[in-house]
């Protein structure tokens, strides 16, 4: 099951809930005895998994578990941060069975994964980023993320030896803290190599708007900027723009490196990966799962 069916499994939801309403929601909505044994694991992007960003680097953790015994991996794609992304994990929940759920957007924690975990006490949610608070939040939620500014400082790295204005450059989406860490990794790797080096940044206001992060490219490379990095969820645009204007890149979530391989310098890539595993052996050996969990490159 993918995100091609999303408008379905929505739908689906509200008709289950009017056919109780009449009294036949026993023929709607299948009960929890009868599922498969397996143990059914969701996953929700806020845009498509082929994005060659945020939601495709997830996309590619979740795939990695598709060969293990034992388990069913179903994923909704394409999922706003509102009511909708509440309406998909109740899907998931009451259609497919699923006990541990990925929803993985910002946006989704605070209040909608949170107002499931009260409604659902006996699924595991676990958010990307890292928010989850022992003294608020339930034990049946959690945060995951990763020291992604490593792998920015050692882009800067990379943007210090290639510069030759001095003038580097960053297209964000937000100045949220990790996207403010970031920047100044960024900045430091390449003050390492050249302390004399300057990072222009450019604040588009969202996640995703592809002509305002085309606009801010073209914008920094006007102003001297000859190496361009980002923190937007889908880096596409930026690094299609930046090679266009005959700037170098660096990527950022997913391996973008198809899209510009004469300018493409290296990424700061996630490995969603191990962290699933992790999480899924867990569940299977019927293990507590950590409500807490963040690493760097050391740690894979």
């Amino acid at each position: 099951m993918t995100g091609t069916y999303s408008p379905s499994r929505r739908q689906l939801l509200k008709t289950s809930a009017a056919g109780a309403a009449l009294g036949i929601a026993s023929s709607v909505l299948p009960i929890r005895s009868a599922f498969a044994a397996d143990t059914t694991i969701g996953f929700i992007y806020v845009g498509p998994k082929d994005d060659y960003g945020y939601n495709q680097a997830h996309a590619e953790g979740a795939a990695a578990l598709k060969g293990m015994e034992g388990i069913s991996i179903i994923e909704e794609e394409n999922v706003p941060e509102t009511v909708d992304v509440q309406k998909t994990m109740e899907s998931m929940i009451n259609l497919d069975g699923a006990s541990l759920l990925f929803p993985t957007s910002f946006g989704y924690f605070d209040p909608h994964m949170l107002a499931m975990c009260a409604k659902y006490p006996d699924v595991q949610f676990r958010h990307c980023g890292g928010m989850w608070d022992e003294s608020k939040h339930p034990s049946n939620a959690g945060s995951y993320f990763g020291y992604i500014g490593m792998g920015q400082y050692l882009n800067g790295i990379a943007a210090g030896h290639a510069t030759k204005s001095k003038k580097i450059g960053f297209v964000a989406a937000k100045p949220i803290p990790q996207v403010l860490l970031n920047i100044n990794s960024f900045l430091l790797g390449a003050r390492s190599v050249d302390p004399e080096i300057t990072c222009q940044v450019i604040f588009t206001g969202e996640w995703s708007l592809a002509v305002k992060e085309a606009e801010a490219t073209n914008a920094l490379v006007d102003q001297g900027v000859d190496v361009v990095t980002c923190h937007v969820d889908g880096p596409k645009v930026v690094v299609e723009t930046a090679a266009g204007r005959d700037a170098f890149v660096c990527g950022y979530h997913a391996n973008q490196s198809a899209l510009a391989p004469e300018k493409y310098l290296t990424g700061a890539e996630w490995n969603w990966a191990n962290v699933y595993k992790m999480y899924l052996d867990k569940t299977l050996a019927g293990e507590p799962l950590p409500n807490f969990t963040r690493g760097g490159i050391a740690d894979g």
